[in-house]
């Protein structure tokens, strides 16, 4: 199977955040490009944009990204989106998988075919595991859109197996060029697309004392934690005042 317009939708995760590559549009790579390049290669005139921006809830995705991209006329579209989501306080799921169902209801009416992914089990991260649940019922519903509307969906809830420390980049809230390479593959996998991307190889971790464990929980938390939170209570977003990485279709190298 082959693809010519790829457009690819979301957040922090489409945009390659924790992939970092300063020769690339916002400095970041990520599984998209990745996903793209494999996909250039199979296919002369290939054209990719890149709508994601970090720190967007879904309702943003859908409200900002939706109708661009289908204006692209893309042949393949990948959408994710939730993770900023559950991560609130409140969060009305039943209300946000309503939105999502009319969303891809219109990406899959434009011919496209569309990849969803669920959000990744936050119990590999000690912090998270209180979204666990929320997180649970929210992929649901994305299995359940994704059934109605005939779309593929990498389901990163099942991908376990892995540390934090393996696939995470050091604010523990992001993928490294370990996890993003492997979300390339998933989706190059799931589309049934022939590739030569192999799994990178994994840093070496070692366990520390608990002492120094603590120690460096604790600088994380001042490091990525606290201004997180501190974006959450004042309503800004890391996403403020960034712009698509990849507006318009146009060919990878």
């Amino acid at each position: 199977m082959s693809f010519q317009r790829y457009v690819a939708l979301g957040d922090s995760f489409t945009e390659g955040v924790g992939d970092a590559d300063p020769t690339r549009p916002n400095g970041w790579r990520g599984w998209a490009d990745r996903v793209a390049e494999a996909l250039a290669a199979e296919s002369k005139d290939f054209g990719y944009a890149n709508l994601a921006i970090r720190g967007r809830k879904l309702p943003g995705i859908i409200e900002e990204q939706v109708e661009p991209a289908i204006a692209l006329a893309p042949d393949l579209v990948t959408i994710h989106g939730g993770g900023n989501d559950v991560l609130r306080p409140k969060v009305d799921l039943d209300g946000l998988a309503a939105t999502y169902d009319e969303a891809v209801g219109r990406l899959a009416a434009s011919g496209a075919r569309v990849v969803m992914f669920t959000v990744a089990d936050p119990g590999l991260n000690s912090v998270m595991k209180l979204i666990r649940g929320r997180t649970a019922i929210f992929n649901e519903w994305v299995r359940e859109i994704a059934e109605k509307h005939d779309a593929t969906v990498v389901d990163c809830w099942r991908m376990r197996g892995w540390k934090v420390a393996e696939i995470m980049d050091e604010d523990r809230l992001h993928l490294n060029p370990v996890g993003h390479q492997a979300i390339a593959i998933a989706v190059l996998d799931r589309l049934g697309v022939t590739h030569d991307l192999t799994p990178l190889a994994v840093p070496a971790a070692h366990e520390l004392p608990r002492r120094e464990q603590r120690q460096a929980d604790l600088a994380w938390a001042r490091t990525h934690l606290a201004p997180w939170v501190g974006r959450r209570i004042t309503g800004r977003s890391s996403g403020d005042g960034v712009l698509p990485k990849r507006p318009e279709l146009a060919p990878i190298g």
